[in-house]
């Protein structure tokens, strides 16, 4: 079954009284959401948007990219794990990532700034730095 984001149920202008009929559009057609999960090798998705755009869709990830706030300086890292994910209880468990996801990298706790399903990449601030022995 299709993904409709078209907008059906709105008020009628003008006095006219019943129901809003209108023909349901290509345009209105959404798409089930990626879930970007973590995995062993990277999985991107290519699809073809309104106007003839594309969209990268990341599915399955390995690395972010983290900044960190205290040196400015970005590093491409390994992603360990997902520690929380405030979109859902249920996305940690399952290890998806999302926009405002903790995750576990190589340099300690990150946020994740940007949306991976619809850019294709992870980036993320750093929050807690791992201590090195």
């Amino acid at each position: 079954m299709a993904i409709y984001h078209g907008r059906d149920l709105r008020k009628l202008s003008g006095g006219f009284k019943g129901r809003h009929y209108k023909r349901k559009r290509r345009a209105h057609a959404g798409r089930p959401p990626a879930e970007t999960r973590l995995g062993e090798k990277e999985k991107k998705k290519k699809i073809r948007t309104r106007g003839g755009n594309f969209k990268i869709r990341l599915l399955v990830a390995t690395h972010a990219n983290v900044m960190d706030p205290e040196t400015h300086r970005a590093k491409k890292v390994r992603i360990l794990d997902v520690v929380q994910n405030p979109a859902n209880r249920e996305y940690a468990r399952r290890r998806i990532i999302t926009k405002g996801a903790i995750i576990e990298t190589e340099l300690g706790l990150a946020k994740v700034t940007n949306r991976p399903g619809q850019e294709g990449y992870i980036n993320a601030v750093l929050i807690k730095k791992k201590r090195f022995l």
